[in-house]
């Protein structure tokens, strides 16, 4: 099999992965964008603000130009750091998969 099959095998193999876990990667990215923004209103922060800040703690970035100071900002980021880790775990699980099957056949 040469390479071309194979990258056009893992990429439908993503394609149908993601159709799958959609669902469960929606609520993840909704419940991201949700903490994201109490955040931002209990720290006094934008919308923009709040919503960088949630994708740049949940995808483990963390530049630290923006840090909650209250406890149940900072109890957030946490949950928001779970959800990044869910997130991550779930794009991981389905390219092994989908590189798994393109290389069985």
């Amino acid at each position: 099999m040469d390479r071309r099959t194979t990258r056009r095998r893992f990429l439908q193999g993503m394609l149908f992965g993601l159709r799958v876990v959609w669902p469960v990667m929606s609520a993840v990215l909704v419940l991201f964008v949700g903490l994201g923004i109490v955040v931002g209103l209990r720290e006094g922060w934008s919308v923009q603000e709040s919503i960088y800040f949630s994708f740049v703690t949940g995808l483990t970035i963390g530049y630290g130009d923006l840090a909650p100071k209250t406890l149940l900002g900072r109890a957030l980021a946490i949950l928001i750091g779970m959800c990044g880790i869910i997130l991550t775990a779930l794009v991981a699980a389905v390219a092994v998969k989908a590189i798994t099957a393109a290389s069985d056949e």
